[in-house]
């Protein structure tokens, strides 16, 4: 889906400063700050001010277009929703296992911004007892 696409599925007014706004998140590798997204408007020659940043990317979150995320100290980031994967929580006992949304992409932007590293990849394993286990096996819990 191009970035109009996305733009109009959502009902959105498709302005110069959401085009460009949109195309600098969905370039970007990591979550970006809207201070940085300006700048980026800046260089492409972009009479867009950084109120229209905010405003954009606020109109942009809720829409579910981007997620924003809370740095600390009033400092936010954000990037363009992608498609999350899913991971499993398994019982040790009878081995049901839940799905659960990927917990990794905001820790992710806490590691990046405490340690400047860019997580390639990740694994995670979780394992617990269910309900239906915990009652039936109260001795051992």
């Amino acid at each position: 889906m191009t970035n109009f696409e996305i733009l109009k599925s959502k009902k959105l007014k498709i302005t110069l400063a959401r085009k460009v706004i949109f195309e600098i998140l969905n370039d970007a590798d990591a979550a970006l700050s809207a201070e940085y997204i300006y700048d980026k408007c800046v260089e492409r020659d972009n009479s867009i001010n950084l109120s229209t940043v905010y405003r954009t990317l606020e109109v942009f979150q809720d829409t579910g277009i981007v997620e924003k995320f809370d740095l600390g100290d009033r400092r936010y980031s954000y990037s363009i929703k992608k498609e999350h994967h899913k991971h499993t929580i398994e019982c040790s006992l009878c081995h049901k296992s839940i799905e659960l949304d990927c917990p990794v992409k905001m820790l992710e932007e806490i590691i990046k911004t405490k340690t400047g590293f860019t997580m390639m990849e990740h694994e995670l394993r979780i394992k617990g007892i269910c309900e239906k286990c915990k009652k039936v096996n109260k001795q051992i819990i």
